[in-house]
C-alpha cells in the first residue's frame, strides 16, 4: 500500500497547489525510493520517460512565436479587425469561432488550441467587440469573457474532433466497441457524432447569446 505514496503526493500537490513539475519529481522520486530503487535507477527512469515522451512537450516552442506575434501588434490588428465591422457582438464572435473549430475538426484540421489561437486571437477580438458595442466593461466581465472563449475552443473541440472518422477518439471508440463484440465502422461512430455537435453548438449559442443580452442590460449601447 505504501508504494502509492506518489498518488498521495501528487493529490496533495494539487490540493495546496504546489508547482505541478515540482509535485510530479516528489512523487516519482518517493515511489521510486519505497520500491527499493536506488537514486541512480530513479533518475534513470524519469529521463528515458522523458526522452521516449518528449514530442508533448513541442508545444512550449509556440509560446515565444505567440509572444512576439502579441508584442508586434498582433492582438491590436484583431481589435481593430472586429471594430470596423461593428455589429459583431462577443458572443458572436464566439458562436462563430466554434462552428469554425467544429467544421476544422470535421476535416481534421489543425487550428492549434488556447495558447496559440485562444489567447492571442478569439479573446482579444471577443474583447474588442464588447468594448466596441458597451464603450467599457468591468473586470469581472472581462474574465467571463475570457472564460467563454476558453469554453468555446473546449465544446469545439471536443465535439468536433469526433465528426472526423479518422479522428484518435473515432478510433479508440471502435476498437473498443469491437472489444466487447459490437461491430461498428468509425464512419457510423463520425456520423452519430453529427447530433451531438449540432447539439452543442446551439447550446453555446444560446449561451453566448443569453451574455450578449446580460451585457446589454448592464452597459446599455454604445
Amino acid at each position: 500500500m505504501i508504494k502509492l505514496i506518489g498518488v498521495l503526493i501528487v493529490v496533495i500537490g494539487f490540493i495546496f497547489k504546489i508547482e505541478t513539475l515540482f509535485t510530479v519529481l516528489v512523487a516519482g522520486l518517493a515511489t521510486g525510493l519505497v520500491a527499493g530503487l536506488d537514486i541512480n535507477q530513479i533518475i534513470t527512469i524519469l529521463g528515458e520517460s522523458f526522452v521516449a515522451n518528449r514530442a508533448v512537450s513541442l508545444f512550449i516552442l509556440t509560446l515565444p512565436v505567440i509572444g512576439i506575434l502579441e508584442r508586434y501588434g498582433l492582438r491590436q490588428r484583431a481589435v481593430h479587425l472586429i471594430e470596423s465591422l461593428g455589429k459583431l457582438t462577443a458572443g458572436g464572435v464566439f458562436s462563430i469561432y466554434m462552428l469554425i473549430r467544429q467544421i476544422a475538426g470535421a476535416l481534421s484540421i489543425r487550428m492549434s488550441g488556447h495558447p496559440q489561437f485562444v489567447r492571442p486571437l478569439v479573446n482579444p477580438m471577443a474583447q474588442a467587440a464588447a468594448i466596441s458595442k458597451h464603450k467599457e466593461i468591468k473586470e469581472e466581465d472581462e474574465e467571463a469573457i475570457k472564460a467563454l472563449a476558453a469554453a468555446s475552443e473546449n465544446y469545439g473541440n471536443f465535439y468536433g474532433q469526433n465528426l472526423f472518422a479518422g479522428s484518435s477518439g473515432v478510433l479508440l471508440i471502435a476498437s473498443t466497441l469491437s472489444e466487447q463484440g459490437f461491430k461498428v465502422s468509425e464512419l457510423e461512430i463520425a456520423k452519430a457524432s453529427i447530433i451531438m455537435a449540432i447539439v452543442a453548438f446551439l447550446v453555446s449559442a444560446v449561451q453566448n447569446y443569453l451574455f450578449d443580452k446580460k451585457l446589454k442590460r448592464k452597459y446599455g449601447q454604445k
